[in-house]
């Protein structure tokens, strides 16, 4: 079973707190769908509505055609990951996993196959007559997981799921998140506010900020080419540089826009918005080092951040500017060594004064 979720026109308040305001989207079925946004943007309440674990104000929700906002949880046939596990420590991991199903009066033969399937795919069949207090966190967490399963729903929805667990087995869970996804072919909601795990588990992202979606995109879409500064701001690592933008001139079928210390920067663009361009955005890796005087603009180096295969550099500009710059990790640079800066003049972007990208209007699925 999977399912294609529309939602029309939500909103959700808490009293005079606006949370969602007029929310739509539509979520094809089979599909991985990341909430990203940072906290109160309002992605768990959303989450939560579908789940019909928070009611809808106004607006519509529904699943294959039907609507299903005026369900209770137990019959909108979806399945939902909690970041706190939320499993019964009385309880075995074999029990926990078949408690929904027997509240619902599914065959105990049902149960048993469904059971053993669920737990060769998450690799925790050793695991069944444990109770949850001797489990790590990322047994537990695949315990929920398969509790989820097991319920054979037409749709998954993931609460931050792997916010409790350490670097590593996140890495890791990701990992499984994905295969699963890819074994089952259900359509999957996740919320997160880490850019890293949207990044990689996600078909489609959902960037949400302040009640509102900023933009929807694959990954990649969301990284090359950002709808508005908040987005552009908030996915990549480090995060993008931003430059004051101080006059635009015509260029060929671009512009130059001059940042301060005369930097110079082409970029496509339509010239007729050219005068409400304020901000200039850039990414590091598309900012290079050079000799002092060999490139757009010179600075100091305050600061070395060494990642192993790449080396960020912190640069103060002549105009007291910041902007990070990426390296080889084995850089010879040094704190306080005076530098060039060469930017990549296809790879910029022009915002602005509401925060919007020029080439924002060319998104079809730019909200």
């Amino acid at each position: 079973m999977t399912a294609q979720i529309e939602i029309s026109n939500v909103r959700k308040s808490y009293g005079a707190m606006t949370v969602l305001d007029g929310l739509s989207l539509s979520i094809p079925a089979h599909e991985f769908v990341v909430f990203l946004g940072p906290s109160g943007c309002g992605k768990s309440t959303l989450l939560r509505m579908i789940a019909g674990l928070e009611s809808v104000d106004s607006g519509e929700i529904s699943i294959n055609g039907a609507r299903i906002d005026a369900l209770p949880p137990g019959q909108r046939g979806v399945a939902m990951v909690f970041q706190s596990y939320a499993l019964y420590p009385h309880m075995t991991v074999k029990q926990n996993m078949a408690f929904g199903l027997e509240n619902i009066a599914v065959s105990r033969a049902m149960i048993e196959d469904r059971i053993a399937e669920a737990a060769r795919m998450l690799e925790i069949g050793h695991l069944l007559e444990r109770k949850p207090g001797q489990l790590s966190g990322g047994q537990r967490q695949r315990v929920a997981i398969g509790r989820a399963v097991v319920k054979e729903p037409k749709a998954f929805l993931f609460d931050e799921p792997l916010s409790n667990l350490d670097a590593a087995l996140r890495t890791r869970t990701r990992i499984e998140l994905a295969q699963l996804h890819q074994r089952l072919r259900s359509t999957m909601i996740f919320v997160t506010h880490d850019q890293t795990e949207a990044m990689t588990l996600a078909d489609r992202i959902v960037v949400m900020n302040n009640r509102r979606i900023e933009q929807i995109g694959t990954p990649m879409e969301i990284y090359e080419r950002p709808a508005t500064r908040f987005v552009a701001g908030f996915v990549g690592a480090p995060a993008m540089n931003f430059l004051d933008v101080s006059g635009l001139q015509p260029s060929g079928s671009g512009m130059v826009a001059r940042c301060g210390q005369h930097v110079a920067i082409s970029t496509a663009i339509d010239p007729s918005r050219s005068a409400s361009a304020v901000a200039l955005g850039i990414r590091a890796e598309a900012v290079h080092v050079t000799p002092p005087g060999a490139g757009d603009a010179d600075g100091v180096i305050e600061v070395l951040e060494r990642l192993g295969d790449r080396t960020l550099i912190y640069t103060r500009l002549i105009d007291g500017q910041s902007v990070v710059a990426a390296a080889p990790g084995q850089t010879q640079l040094k704190i306080g060594d005076p530098v060039g800066l060469r930017f990549e003049g296809e790879k910029a972007h022009l915002f602005d004064g509401e925060g919007l990208a020029f080439h924002a209007e060319a998104l079809s699925n730019a909200v």
